[in-house]
């Protein structure tokens, strides 16, 4: 006989909530209504793995034209849609490419940490934790930034798969990959065992409290259960992981229930081996999810939500100048960042291009670094988040904060 209970990983995050309280996270007290976040709803996507940045925003003319094909004579890119004079965008990236000349979206170039390493778990920590060569801090750097400007919603946070160190010690964030995993009805409860859930968690303790959150996310986000969700203006979402994610981002978007941040992890980055067939192949693919995701997420919110939105594309790290033995390249230093929202300033590629010549070259093998990944993310704090609290966010960074004027 099956039994009708929550399951308890949802009471458990549920519990982390309540005892946030307790530790003293500046957290208010959660209304049950529906509420407008006064901020732009920050969408984060990370791509596991470390992209090939140069592949992805490459060289199309002067002699770092030539450097780039002569190091990857197998993997080279081609017939690139043209981003300005200097740079092209690679062809799968194409559904982005009309947001781009629309001025949605934007392109760092040569951004990324500013220490060395070539090991995914220390980059992608560093990025996340927002103390590049510190690893000993207890929270991340959204963790921070949610803290110092205050908490008011039910689902403030949620994160599409797992929850990344960016979120370390925000106990509020729900793990949700879909609005079915976490469905009161199709978790085998019906509204007399709601009722009595209700009563059973009235009390003031740490578990009344952690039942009574729960059971109120609950209420917010079952309704979407099957419910036949049909996006906005004809956009039509890929039957993948990373399409399935953007459109549960969308849905609770449009809960108008408050959320400040999502979460989005997309992996497969590393490619050391037959990265490319062409223009297509492995990393083509990787691509054109990518693009065809992004951009039938925007199309989806731009029907009153996209001037409220901010999405940031970031990676740990880019990949080497020269292609390996194997057809693919191994891990490098300076990557590519993508933003896209009504807000930014795109249509432009951003940054100080140091060059592809052997002495422009971090260590002689890399992109060089020239823009702190911390630059663009603290301009969005300041502009589209409602926090110009750099230093508290990102620790010791403040004195080098310089817009770049990507954010309106």
């Amino acid at each position: 006989m099956q039994k009708n209970i929550l399951p308890r990983r949802q009471f458990l995050q549920g519990c982390s909530a309540a005892i946030a309280e307790m530790v003293g996270a500046r957290l208010t007290n959660l209304a049950f209504a529906k509420q407008d976040n006064p901020y732009d709803t920050l969408v984060v996507v990370f791509l596991r793995g470390g992209w090939d940045a140069l592949n992805v925003v490459t060289p199309i003319s002067g002699d770092d034209r030539g450097i780039y094909e002569k190091a990857r004579p197998d993997i080279k890119i081609n017939n690139l849609l043209p981003l300005n004079d200097q740079f092209g965008l690679h062809p799968a990236l194409s559904p982005l490419y009309d947001l781009y000349q629309q001025g949605k979206a934007g392109v760092v170039h040569a951004v990324g940490l500013d220490v060395d390493t070539r090991s995914h778990f220390d980059a992608q920590e560093y990025i996340e934790l927002g103390t590049p060569g510190n690893k000993s801090v207890a929270s991340g750097w959204i963790t921070r930034h949610l803290q110092a400007t205050g908490v008011s919603s039910i689902l403030p946070t949620i994160s599409t798969s797992g929850l990344p160190t960016s979120l370390l010690n925000f106990v509020p964030t729900v793990s949700l990959s879909s609005p079915e995993e976490f469905s009161l009805w199709d978790n085998g409860l019906g509204e007399s065992h709601m009722t009595a859930l209700r009563q059973l968690y009235k009390g003031d303790s740490i578990v009344h409290r952690a039942g009574a959150r729960t059971l109120d996310a609950l209420d917010i986000v079952s309704p979407l259960s099957g419910n036949g969700y049909q996006p906005s203006n004809g956009a039509t979402y890929n039957d993948d992981e990373f399409g399935l994610q953007l459109k549960t981002v969308a849905q609770m978007i449009k809960l108008d229930a408050g959320l400040r941040v999502a979460t989005v992890d997309f992996g497969g980055w590393d490619t050391h081996e037959y990265q490319n067939d062409g223009n297509g192949g492995y990393m083509g693919d990787l691509l054109n999810s990518l693009a065809s995701g992004l951009a039938n997420f925007y199309l989806d919110l731009d029907s009153g939500y996209t001037e409220k939105l901010s999405v940031v594309v970031v990676s740990e790290f880019g990949r080497r100048l020269v292609q390996n033995d194997s057809y693919g390249t191994d891990h490098g230093h300076g990557n590519v960042m993508f933003t896209l929202g009504g807000n930014v300033n795109g249509g432009q590629v951003y940054g100080n291009w140091p060059g592809l010549g052997n002495e422009q070259l971090y260590d002689h093998a890399d992109l060089a670094v020239t823009t702190d990944y911390r630059q663009i993310l603290s301009e969005l704090l300041s502009k589209r988040l409602g926090n110009n609290d750099v230093e508290s966010v990102f620790p010791g960074f403040s004195g080098s904060y310089n817009p770049l004027g990507m954010f309106r």
